[in-house]
């Protein structure tokens, strides 16, 4: 297509001398007419020498007007137009060089002249066109395409600039028209069926848009691109069977295509069938061409649906689908985490995990989903040793060390446990449930290196925020009574927590154990005939024994020290204690 800015200095110099031979005839022919009337007095014409002063400031101009110096060009082309002021090509180029100097304005004049002076010549109208649109004169524009394409032989190839004009304009029905046009001109083309199928659907009119799909289909048989295309949009017009009767046939010519089994998935899951949507979805996930984003994206829908037995089936065997076609993406392998964590799959989720974090290691969700699962699992040698990997990317997050320590106070390395606590807590400054975590960790931890003080400060600073906190009213109040301190207290938080969770089998064993270590052995007895009613746990187990023999029932008791010590979890003292049928504490 051509554009007004494509002319060359020899392509200029010709039209300079060109239009200066026809104004200069056009002059001549008017002297006559004046002559024979005997009329107004003539304008005095540039002589020959005058025309040669004037080709050779343009010419000098035109050489700076290539190297861009606009503003040296102008005042060349300035200097010439002082001579020949009734040159087309003259007051083109320097309504041009105006353009190029961002001021349309006085570029406007020099452009509406050289059209006056010679009205065939196309890049004349398409810089008043360009001047007009630039100032938002979209009509002037319209009109200067329209006086060209009236005035230039051979000019119809404009059309196509007046109709992106009018479609810019969103002047719908002009651009309809001007199609026409080019169609009678040039016969029919795919490019018009898609401008007015376009322009269909912004008028929301789909009867039209699909006719216009109809033709694209017709005229290009072995293009998917419109078979999908025309199936979206008699979907969208709720003709759900024709849409799968188009995409049946496009896959007759492409059967893998991903996208159209795709969309045959959504037309089949919109209609009940849903053997027949899970199969296409599967044949789709099953190509390389489908892009992982959108397989991600797809993914994600059905993690939303989550938990959900309906889709779980086939929302697993997709991520699988995925990192088999995909495996050098770490997308493929975070999302199917997101997925097998949803549904409990966890050690499979946290695999995957740690496959993404392989191959992308810049993602702290990630990481804190592995340290999560690896809690959740229960494997504290994992999460100590994949918190301090994440840590080396993510020094300053709280969150990380919190899972380091509580790794280490699991594995029994205190020391350890409380540094990175302590370091943790440090960095969750303004974070109150953060810190209530921190201080619950840190109060076992402290407990365990006999640093009571601190330990006792750190579960008051969590009772201060939280004065139900389950796990510090247990722990305090049990750590308490093993140390025979502050047994006011101990009983009065182990008491609290019984009354609010009454059946669990932990928190009566506390209480029961808080009261045998106050000599209440008889209500002990039963808190812990309550617990061993409801678990079989070997701590809860010794216990009940335990208060059973400080009652004199010695044989009951060294009874259930044996079922304690089947369990394997029982105390230091379980075989002196069955051996002896003493007590030992």
């Amino acid at each position: 297509m051509k554009t007004f800015r494509n002319l060359i200095l020899a392509t200029c110099c010709l039209a300079f001398v060109a239009s200066g031979e026809s104004n200069a005839q056009s002059s001549k022919k008017r002297a006559r007419t004046a002559t024979d009337t005997a009329t107004a007095p003539q304008k005095q014409e540039p002589s020959a020498r005058d025309r040669q002063i004037s080709e050779a400031l343009f010419l000098d101009g035109m050489k700076y007007y290539m190297l861009e110096d606009y503003q040296q060009a102008l005042q060349l082309f300035q200097k010439a137009y002082t001579v020949t002021p009734d040159n087309a090509a003259l007051n083109y180029k320097i309504g041009e060089t105006y353009l190029h100097l961002k001021d349309s304005e006085s570029a406007m004049p020099f452009a509406k002249a050289a059209v006056t002076l010679e009205k065939q010549n196309a890049y004349y109208y398409l810089l008043v066109a360009q001047l007009h649109t630039e100032n938002k004169q979209y009509t002037e524009a319209a009109q200067a395409f329209n006086d060209l394409l009236r005035n230039v032989p051979n000019s119809e190839e404009y059309l196509f600039n007046l109709a992106d004009l009018y479609l810019s304009q969103s002047r719908f029905e002009d651009a309809l028209k001007t199609y026409e046009r080019i169609e009678k001109e040039f016969g029919e083309m795919e490019q018009l069926f898609v401008n007015r199928q376009q322009i269909y659907l912004r008028q929301k009119n789909m009867p039209k848009a699909i006719q216009e799909g109809e033709k694209l289909l017709a005229t290009n048989p072995t293009e998917i691109r419109y078979f999908l295309a025309q199936a979206e949009l008699l979907n969208a017009s709720k003709k759900p069977n024709e849409a799968i009767q188009v995409l049946d046939k496009a896959l007759r010519i492409e059967p893998h295509n991903p996208f159209a089994h795709l969309m045959l998935s959504d037309l089949n899951r919109q209609k009940g069938n849903k053997a027949e949507a899970e199969k296409q979805v599967k044949e789709a996930f099953s190509s390389a061409e489908l892009d992982i984003d959108t397989k991600v994206r797809i993914l994600v829908d059905f993690i939303r649906q989550l938990p959900n037995p309906e889709v779980e089936g086939v929302a697993l065997e997709l991520v699988d689908l995925t990192i088999e076609k995909h495996p050098d993406e770490a997308k493929a392998y975070a999302v199917a985490g997101d997925l097998q964590t949803i549904v409990g799959k966890k050690e499979n989720a946290r695999n995957n995990y740690l496959q993404a974090v392989k191959l992308d290691d810049s993602h702290f969700k990630i990481w804190q989903q592995i340290v999560l699962l690896d809690a959740e699992l229960s494997e504290a040698s994992a999460m100590v040793k994949h918190s301090e990997q994440a840590l080396e990317l993510f020094p300053n997050q709280a969150v990380f060390w919190f899972y380091n320590g509580t790794g280490h106070l699991i594995t029994k390395n205190y020391e350890r446990a409380v540094k990175s606590l302590e370091h943790g807590k440090r960095l969750s400054a303004g974070e109150p449930e953060l810190l209530v975590q921190f201080n619950m960790q840190l109060g076992d931890g402290y407990n365990s290196l006999k640093e009571y003080e601190k330990a006792d400060k750190a579960y008051e600073a969590v009772l201060a925020q939280d004065k139900d906190n389950e796990h510090v009213l247990n722990n305090y109040s049990y750590f308490l009574s093993l140390r025979n301190q502050n047994m006011e207290k101990a009983m009065e938080m182990a008491e609290r927590l019984v009354k609010q969770h009454p059946t669990n089998p932990t928190y009566l064993d506390t209480y029961a154990w808080v009261l045998y270590k106050s000599g209440k052995y008889t209500e002990a007895r039963k808190y812990l005939e309550q617990a061993v009613a409801i678990s079989d746990d070997a701590t809860i187990v010794e216990h009940y024994g335990d208060v059973l023999f400080k009652l004199g029932k010695k044989e009951e008791a060294v009874s259930q020290w044996q079922k304690a010590k089947l369990k394997g979890e029982a105390s230091a003292f379980i075989d002196r204690k069955i051996k002896d049928r003493k007590l030992y504490e």
